[in-house]
């Protein structure tokens, strides 16, 4: 059987990867050809942890290729794997998606299986599946087959060749049993096979509720703070409750990445959009998700009313550790306000820079350590739990910046071990912690 991947990003090359770690001949499919020089040197285009690793022990497994004719030659199954980012008025932009649908049409020389693994708005396959047969006009069969991603970024290898549930939508026990046939070898998944609508709502209606839960929490440690509770506490008590679960009850400055943020637009547009139903509990995810990636600048506000002739310091780039992902990072909407102000930014994160000078080529100073970014700096803003910020000694605060004030938007650190520090310490939904 020859499987082919259509696109190398997060979904797309992972896929790739862990299908050819169980033992699948698979073909990688990229219009990009940079990314395939890099892929055939041996390096990922993106960072994620044991990716690089299972392509050099799959190597036999996988081609790499920019050339269509030869990527769709013979395909038996197609994988589409490709980006849907939001357009302006939060809907799906379902471009890349038509484009593969052109060279499915244009190359494939016998029938075969589309499965589209992008996260796509309610309806999407069977209008795939319909564009696709009309450019066809007869000379070969395809059958279309939802099977959306649940990765996470940071963990995407493992969520992958361990995944909780494989969700298979199809309209055909042929469709279905050559799915089956693929994914027989993922024993430690559950696989859920309906059909194809329900497949396409329950890759939304998944990553909504996740975006819900962050929602719902940052509202309640925002109320913390007010009434003088502790957020952890009241999220340990909560999750103990295993109708609700400790997952994503950890309070902070919102979700980021390439899901949650377009995922819940998407839903939201869709509903109110095309059926006149507005979605109101993910409506609110959105707006309060919005509100709270602005909370640190808030914090900050009350020890300096301008940031300007400041040395700042910014512990963290990236939207989650792990991950050199910048999609809808908090970065990304505090950092211009910090620098519109006046200031001058230090930053560090390991990962993350490489793809923030993309955008900040020389307005930021990028520093090679903690030590280096906390010296002389009046202010540390945390934006990104990175392993390296949880575990620093927290006295570096005091001895290298000139003033040790710490906003904290990951509460990296235990209350208990800051109160006796020389230092302010502002985090979300727990007591200030001021030694100065």
């Amino acid at each position: 059987m020859k499987i082919v991947v259509s696109g190398t990003g997060y979904v797309g090359l992972v896929t790739a990867v862990c299908l050819a770690e169980k033992g699948n001949e698979v073909v990688c499919y990229d219009v990009v050809k940079e990314k395939i020089d890099m892929l055939n040197s041996g390096k990922s285009p993106i960072y994620e942890e044991h990716l690089e690793e299972l392509m050099h022990k799959n190597k036999e497994r996988i081609t790499y290729t920019d050339d269509k004719v030869i990527a769709y030659k013979d395909a038996d199954v197609i994988f589409i794997g490709v980006g849907t980012p939001e357009k302006k008025d939060g809907s799906a932009n379902l471009e890349y998606i038509y484009k593969v649908a052109d060279d499915i049409a244009e190359n494939i020389t016998k029938d075969c299986l589309v499965v589209i693994k992008s996260t796509v708005p309610i309806g999407t396959n069977y209008k795939v599946e319909k564009y696709i047969t009309n450019k066809l006009d007869g000379k070969h069969k395809i059958e279309i087959a939802s099977n959306p991603e649940f990765l996470a970024q940071g963990t995407a290898v493992r969520d992958t060749l361990e995944a909780q549930r494989i969700v298979i939508g199809t309209h055909s026990k042929w469709a279905e049993d050559t799915l089956k046939s693929i994914y027989s070898k993922f024993d430690k998944s559950v696989l859920v096979s309906t059909d194809i609508n329900s497949a396409e709502m329950i890759k939304y209606a998944s990553n909504d509720f996740l975006a819900l839960k962050i929602s719902y929490i940052n509202e309640i440690a925002n109320l913390c703070e007010l009434v003088g509770a502790n957020i952890e506490d009241v999220s340990k008590g909560m999750g103990l409750d295993s109708r609700i679960g400790n997952k994503f009850l950890n309070a902070g400055i919102g979700y980021g990445g390439s899901c949650f943020p377009k995922d819940t637009k998407a839903l939201h547009t869709l509903a109110n959009n095309l059926y006149d139903y507005e979605l109101k509990t993910v409506k609110a995810a959105i707006e309060v998700n919005a509100n709270q990636k602005l909370k640190l600048i808030r914090k900050a506000r009350k020890y300096y009313e301008t940031f300007n002739g400041l040395n700042v310091a910014v512990l963290g780039l990236a939207f989650k550790p792990n991950t050199d992902d910048l999609r809808e990072a908090p970065s990304l909407v505090n950092i211009p306000i910090i620098l519109e102000d006046g200031a001058h930014i230090k930053a560090y994160d390991p990962i993350g820079e490489k793809n923030y000078k993309k955008i900040y080529p020389t307005e930021i100073e990028y520093c090679n350590s903690v030590e280096e970014t906390l010296k002389d700096t009046d202010i540390c803003f945390i934006f990104t739990e990175w392993d390296f910020v949880k575990n620093m000694d927290i006295n570096l605060y005091s001895k290298l910046m000139k003033k040790p004030i710490i906003i904290d938007g990951r509460n990296c650190y235990k209350l208990e071990d800051v109160k006796n520090k020389n230092i302010l310490y502002e985090s979300i939904g727990r007591d200030t912690i001021n030694n100065l």
